[in-house]
């Protein structure tokens, strides 16, 4: 079974609207100083309001992607995927059929600077604080 090749995606190619988003894992228990090393990367679109788009990701869903960062292991990469509902979720496994990650009210959140989100990970909810959102 052949699949097709991946088309290459040009940062030039993308609307101006698309920003490389830095996410760092905020104060918590564990963390008492919050932690830059535990972050994510997202590329995506945001609205005027700093908002996802959820349109503009359908235009462009194959640009839309997710690093994450996590001390003494490999980086992982994926897409930032949009559910029916309304969810925003991290995939990383492309071959597999679930979402590994999902945003807590992704929809609702500002993506700017000094806002802080939160993502659930196998279970447990972690906020981020939002570092930076630079065009591309």
């Amino acid at each position: 079974m052949s699949q097709a090749k991946p088309r290459r995606i040009l940062n030039a190619s993308l609307p101006s609207s698309f920003r490389q988003i830095r996410l760092e894992l905020a104060r918590e228990a564990e963390h008492p100083f919050g932690d830059s090393g535990i972050a994510y990367v997202l590329v995506g679109p945001l609205d005027s309001s700093g908002r996802l788009d959820p349109r503009m990701w359908r235009q462009h869903r194959e640009a839309c992607r997710v690093a994450r960062f996590r001390p003494g292991k490999p980086d992982d990469l994926g897409h930032l995927v949009h559910r029916a509902g309304g969810q925003w979720a991290f995939h990383y496994d492309i071959s597999g059929n679930h979402d590994d990650e999902a945003g807590y009210h992704f929809s609702d959140e500002k993506f700017v600077p000094g806002e802080y989100v939160s993502i659930t990970d196998e279970g447990r909810t972690h906020t981020y604080r939002v570092v930076s959102a630079v065009p591309l």
